[in-house]
């Protein structure tokens, strides 16, 4: 299932971990883990934020990929479903109008 992961980071805790240079391997090891087919990084309320849209085989999947978010950075995590386009119109086909 596609999934929209979003992580808002803990402001002292992202900055000790960008000080220490942690924040850097821990995006780049979470990269390499999902294979995200897009990655943003942004602010949203005032917190730095990770997105990342990936292909979720299993939910057991969610634990490795939130907890270093949660060990490290004290984040806020949450998992979307989402669609593409072609997505959508299959979904959309499937209710035969």
């Amino acid at each position: 299932m596609r999934v929209l992961f979003k992580a808002r980071l803990d402001t002292e805790r992202s900055n000790e971990a960008i000080r220490n240079g942690t924040l850097s391997k821990l995006v780049q090891s979470s990269m390499e883990q999902v294979k995200p087919e897009a990655a943003y990084f942004t602010t949203d309320n005032g917190h730095r934020t990770c997105y990342m849209v990936f292909d979720m085989k299993d939910s057991s999947e969610m634990p490795s990929i939130a907890e270093p978010f949660f060990l490290e950075l004290g984040a806020d995590v949450t998992y979307t479903p989402v669609m593409n386009p072609e997505d959508l119109q299959k979904g959309l086909s499937a209710l035969g109008r």
